[in-house]
């Protein structure tokens, strides 16, 4: 059953037709926005008020049922304004109107680090030069506001900084998407189906309906949230919404198959393969060949980010002296494409161990673009991939399996400074775990030895710098992370991590310094507590970080913890988990298991993620005949140790609750 004929946020006598391109109407619909806010005891009146009633005026305006223009937006930013800052694709304001040319810088993949991606000292590095492409044309969908601009004939510096303009210019380019179609105006939200996959900039038929099913869906199911603005915006639900599909099939776009892919039927996912090629002198790329899941367990997702923009990305991917990953995400729709079987080895962490039991997923985005935000598009289907393949290979969905770069750990000393730090504190790791189905929340009762770190994203907005430029503040903005001191207040230095900075250098507030941070998600053990500041073990230290009741920036948990076992005052620790000498066949070379700067002392606890046995996939050949994978006796706890990950073998340590 369609839904009703009207739409119960408006009512039909009270529309106004827009009858020519909105210059005077665009400039009424701004007019209550700009200085003194609006008068009125009622809920409308309020100040908080002021971005519903944008919605409101625009979709009166432009013939557009309120419901969907809130449906759309909630979809690109949900809701958020961002300070007028870009997305990572160059999307502006509540709509996400792309002015990609004008918000974004080319940047490199890999920029932050020097790590070989492969990750393996048994192979001389394989440290490429990222070759994006200069002055490429943009399409279509990376500059939707300069589309808005004409049809609204409001400035594209208005469209970039008021909320107001920029949903005026989403209505316009519904409107417009609904008159290219053949459609006529309707309150009915059921008839805006194809505009709404037009809307979403995708080029291909799938991509476009899996967009405009997603928005379905929250109109059928509502939302309502106070914004990063401060304004609460609310979308009643409409469960029985049923939307007419067919006007997509009159669309125009491409169809793009979905064969050989290895994703849910839930989203748009085309197969575009990385090449196994050789090349001079027996050195190939970009992946390795493998037997997975029979040969090796794939026991990790790992979040990237791109570093670059979706198309460049993409030629990276398909050049065979480069390197590889496993899917790309696209933000501005959530397109994945996908570039090497989960039954291969794709060379993206920077640590071979990880590589050889992981998957690698790359959003497109930049770390540090100033107030980088990511759509929620794209978050909703990486989470729907990330279920998929977590259901698939049995990997369980928290912080010590779903990693992000910036969690994975270096191989040996030497390679610790230079890993990766995406995707960054901009990240929204408690709305994605969400997404995932496993929100974070306490799971013990107050006091617990053991602590889930949960700041509230929006209003948790520690300082960075270096997003621009070095040493110079970035803008405000939600974070995921939360800053680690070395004793129960601000005037306390940061904690120093010895792997960064060897000689004892301080610790940075530098957006890419994640020496003296942990993030929403990973589990500590406490080791003790102060009025309003509470301390973890973190890198075998007191590391402390304010954590107020009213404004917890951690929840109490549970979980297991180790600790040296008796008669020991300290264990090394390491950033994989290789097999004994013994183990390894004729033909294979023993590979080191080498000890990080770190230790694990006496009295510390760390919360456990899995017990692994110690396994190394050699694969240092293109010709597949002499892989092998290695397995030994010794058996290795994952543990929670620092901002990443790290090892400890088992015959070191005793867990307990």
């Amino acid at each position: 059953m369609r839904g009703s004929a009207t739409d119960p946020r408006r009512a039909a006598g009270r529309r106004r037709r827009r009858r020519t391109a909105g210059t005077v109407a665009a400039a009424a619909l701004l007019l209550p926005l700009i200085g003194a806010a609006p008068s009125g005891t009622g809920p409308e009146g309020r100040p908080d008020s002021r971005l519903q009633k944008a919605f409101e005026r625009a979709a009166a305006a432009y013939d557009v049922p309120q419901s969907v223009l809130l449906g759309v937006s909630y979809l690109q930013s949900r809701w958020d304004a961002h300070g007028s800052a870009p997305s990572v694709s160059g999307g502006y304001g509540p709509m996400h109107l792309t002015d990609a040319r004008t918000a974004l810088a080319t940047a490199p993949h890999h920029s932050e680090g020097t790590e070989d991606p492969r990750g393996d000292d048994a192979r001389p590095a394989l440290l490429p030069e990222a070759k994006l492409p200069q002055n490429a044309e943009l399409p279509p969908r990376l500059r939707t506001l300069t589309r808005a601009a004409e049809l609204t004939g409001i400035s594209a510096g208005e469209l970039r900084t008021d909320p107001a303009a920029n949903v005026a210019g989403g209505a316009a380019l519904l409107a417009a998407a609904q008159r290219e179609l053949g459609r006529p105006p309707s309150d009915d939200p059921a008839d805006w189906y194809g505009a709404v996959a037009r809307f979403s900039g995708a080029d291909d038929t799938a991509t476009a309906a899996t967009y405009a099913n997603d928005v379905y869906d929250v109109l059928r199911a509502g939302a309502q949230r106070r914004t990063d603005a401060g304004q609460r915006v609310t979308l009643p639900a409409r469960p029985g919404l049923v939307p007419d599909t067919a006007p997509l099939r009159r669309a125009g776009l491409r169809t793009a198959s979905a064969e050989g892919t290895e994703c849910p039927p839930t989203v748009s996912c085309e197969w575009i393969p990385a090449p196994y090629e050789e090349f001079a002198d027996g050195d190939y790329g970009n992946h390795d060949l493998g037997g997975r899941p029979a040969s090796q367990s794939i026991d990790y997702i790992v979040v990237h980010d791109t570093e670059g923009a979706w198309e460049g990305v993409l030629d990276l991917v398909q050049d065979p002296a480069y390197v590889s990953w496993n899917y790309s995400l696209r933000s501005t729709d959530g397109h994945i494409a996908q570039h090497v079987k989960a039954k291969d080895v794709a060379w993206h962490a920077g640590n071979w161990y990880v590589n050889a039991k992981s998957i690698g997923l790359e959003h497109e985005g930049f770390l540090a673009s100033p107030d980088a935000w990511y759509t929620e598009a794209m978050y909703r289907s990486s989470a729907r991939l990330v279920k998929y393949l977590a259901r698939k290979y049995g990997i369980p969905l928290d912080r010590q399996h779903i990693l992000g770069h910036d969690t994975v750990p270096g191989t040996t000393t030497a390679t610790i400074p230079g890993m990766h730090t995406d995707p960054g504190p901009y990240w929204d790791w408690r709305h994605y775990f969400a997404l995932l189905g496993r929100p974070f929340g306490p799971t013990a009762p107050p006091g617990s030895g053991v602590v889930t770190i949960l700041p509230d994203y929006d209003g948790h907005r520690p300082e960075y710098t270096g997003c621009g430029t070095p040493g110079e503040p970035c803008a405000p903005h939600g974070s995921s992370a939360v800053r680690l001191y070395s004793g129960p207040g601000e005037t306390y230095p940061l904690i120093k991590d010895i792997g960064l900075r060897p000689g004892g250098g301080d610790s940075t507030t530098g957006v890419n310094d994640i020496g003296s941070r942990v993030s929403t998600g990973q589990r500590y053990a406490v080791a003790g507590r102060q009025g309003e500041w509470t301390a973890i073990w973190y890198l075998g230290q007191k590391a402390w970080f304010r954590n107020p009741a009213k404004a917890p920036a951690a929840v109490p948990s549970r979980g297991l913890v180790v600790t040296p076992r008796s008669g020991l005052g300290s264990v090394p620790v390491y950033g994989r988990a290789y097999p004994e000498a013994s183990a390894y066949p004729a033909g294979v070379p023993a590979q080191s298991v080498s000890p990080l700067p770190y230790k694990l002392l006496t009295g510390q606890r760390y919360v456990v993620g899995d017990k692994v046995p110690g396994e190394y996939y050699y694969a240092v050949t293109f010709a597949t005949g002499g892989h092998r994978v290695v397995v030994g006796e010794d058996q290795y706890y994952e543990i929670q140790f620092g901002h990443r990950v790290a090892f400890v073998r088992a015959a070191d340590v005793k867990v307990s609750p």
